[in-house]
């Protein structure tokens, strides 16, 4: 059962499934040498560790999966089988928890070079939220001319590799798309217009109050979370006009990459690593990484 009251707690939740249309078995599958699981749930023990009131969990509905978190010692939950997405799985987590979370924090089982400081982010912006009526929190970054010509390029060969979101003017989300939004319709003056270009890469990332969270549960299922049409679960909130913060981020001049969905994607974040070298190399806790 739940407690009655809210607690300060912030609970990461990591789903992971083993049955990936995509590309079956990735959360156990090896980068540089380490499992994917694995280098996320360090992130987020990273986070936790520099955060008060902060727990994570992996959720998964797969044995080995659970297994192999059980040996690593990696905090995992068994959530039904028929969870259609990852803030489903994330509901069935927290449901199972003895304390009521105030903030949820959905973060991708396969994106395995997830700054932490993307996460503190979203917890600081939830923190400062009072009053703005918000249900969900999201990081982007607004891409450069030079980030804008490699996804176009990427997209060629992963077309549903990565996706976008246009907001308003406070910073709220109006739509998301694994195709490149806004469409650029004049690319030598928008260049020649704009110094950077009005795309931003949706970061997955998202992070629930609690009755928001609920709410989604017990709301029908948008035709844009189908998997044959754009597969995107936070078109739910959209669709039933709940409000999306999105949270500016940058990644310091760093290159990166989305979530990996297929073998080329597992081939980008290993050269990423090869350039910055691996924070995680026998070092569970990433004390390498800068928290700042």
């Amino acid at each position: 059962m739940l407690q009655a009251e809210l607690s300060s707690l912030v609970s990461i939740i990591i789903p992971s499934r083993y049955q990936s249309t995509r590309l079956p078995g990735k959360p156990l599958i090896k980068i540089a040498g380490i499992e994917m699981i694995k280098r996320v749930a360090d992130i987020a023990s990273f986070v936790c560790v520099n955060s008060t009131n902060c727990d994570y969990t992996v959720a998964t509905d797969d044995l080995r999966i659970f297994d192999f978190c059980q040996q690593e010692k990696i905090p995992v939950v068994m959530t039904r089988e028929d969870c259609t997405n990852g803030t489903e799985r994330c509901w069935d987590a927290i449901i199972k928890k003895s304390v009521r979370p105030e903030l949820i924090i959905n973060m991708q089982g396969d994106n395995p070079i997830c700054p932490p400081t993307l996460i503190q982010e979203l917890i600081e912006s939830w923190r400062n939220s009072s009053g703005q009526n918000v249900d969900l929190f999201t990081p982007s970054v607004q891409l450069s001319w030079e980030e804008y010509d490699r996804i176009i390029e990427t997209k060629k060969n992963t077309p549903y590799s990565g996706t976008t979101v246009l907001a308003d003017r406070d910073n709220f989300a109006l739509a998301f798309s694994k195709s490149v939004i806004p469409v650029i319709r004049n690319i030598d003056k928008a260049k020649k217009m704009l110094p950077i270009s009005p795309v931003r890469r949706h970061i997955g990332l998202y992070a629930y109050t609690f009755e928001s969270l609920r709410q989604y549960i017990e709301l029908p299922q948008s035709d844009y979370e189908l998997n044959y049409v754009e597969g995107l679960e936070q078109m739910r909130f959209l669709t039933n006009k709940m409000r999306i913060k999105v949270v500016p981020t940058n990644y310091q001049n760093k290159k990166t990459t989305s979530g990996i969905d297929s073998p080329e994607d597992i081939k980008r974040v290993e050269e990423i690593i090869s350039i910055y070298g691996d924070p995680f190399k026998g070092n569970s806790e990433c004390s390498n990484i800068s928290a700042e």
